[in-house]
């Protein structure tokens, strides 16, 4: 191929990448750069300059003695650590268990997943703020049926409670990508492995940790990675049922952020604050992120 003739392809390769590019550059890529930039001054939103005082690392000085950014941080570690690996467990073995069911039960299993992912933050938080209800919900009415509980429990109202229900319902609307994924890729396994071995005698559970785990590992990655973004970046839930109470049992740094830019604009620098969260969440990200990668690399 004449190099005039690679130009002309590279140059039209290019052309149709340039409307994601430009989307990409003005939308990601600048607005991450102002983030970091804003994050050392103490920009404010009613300013008239577009960015405030340049004060260097104060802001990140300031956020690790802030009391309630490390409890929204230690809730955030919670959520992710309790709810990456029982999402992904569950939905490997919901995946293992209907992948080989016929297409019609698989489908109707499949949806019936997959719909709290599709269905609105909004409508998920109106039904499961009526089953928390304190009066009238269905998970007390249940429990005292069976008597497992004498009086009505304040699940959002406790701070025993609350960010155990917030994680149910993260668990609950995480699962159903998941669990398509890995029925996809369950399907996908080279099945002429799988009969060499059970003609050697491994059982099924050498089967599946010999030769079908091995080849799940790039979905597993994935959905690894994806859960634990989501799980990091958990606001929506927090921001409709709680607002981070009862005494900030249910703060994290997402919803911190959110509070701290837009509740406190009338104090000077709290937008330049809200961004130095928002660049230490992105730093523990890519650092979690890099683990699971390293360690899936491993195996």
């Amino acid at each position: 191929m004449s190099r005039a003739l690679q130009w002309r392809e590279d140059l039209a390769g290019y052309l149709f990448m340039l409307p994601s590019l430009i989307f990409f550059v003005g939308f990601v890529i600048i607005p991450m750069f102002i983030c970091i930039f804003t994050s050392l001054t103490a920009t404010n939103m009613h300013d008239a300059a577009m960015f405030g005082q340049f004060i260097g690392l104060e802001n990140f000085i300031k956020l690790f003695q802030d009391k309630v950014f490390q409890k929204g941080l230690l809730n955030t570690f919670i959520i992710v650590i309790v709810s990456v690996p029982t999402v992904c467990a569950f939905s490997l073995w919901v995946g293992s268990a209907i992948y080989k069911l016929n297409n019609v039960a698989l489908s109707a299993f499949r949806c019936i997943f997959y719909l709290p992912v599709v269905t609105g933050s909004v409508a998920v938080t109106v039904v499961w703020r009526w089953m928390y209800d304190n009066y009238t919900g269905i998970l007390n009415t249940a429990l005292k049926g069976v008597g497992l509980i004498e009086q009505n429990i304040n699940w959002l109202g406790d701070p025993k409670t609350a960010l155990g229900c917030i994680i149910v319902i993260l668990f609950t609307t995480s699962v159903g990508q998941p669990i398509v994924l890995y029925v996809s890729a369950l399907g996908n396994v080279d099945t002429t492995l799988i009969e060499a071995a059970e003609v050697d005698g491994a059982t099924d559970m050498q089967v599946f940790w010999k030769v079908k785990w091995p080849q799940m590992m790039p979905t597993t990655l994935y959905i690894l990675v994806i859960t634990t973004i989501n799980s990091f970046q958990c606001f929506a839930l927090i921001q409709l049922l709680t607002q981070g109470g009862p005494s900030h049992a249910t703060d994290t740094v997402m919803y911190y952020i959110y509070y701290t830019a837009f509740k406190l604009t009338e104090q000077a620098g709290h937008f330049g604050y809200a961004n130095a969260m928002g660049v230490v969440l992105a730093i523990f990200i890519g650092i979690m992120s890099a683990i699971q990668f390293r360690l899936a690399k491993e195996k």
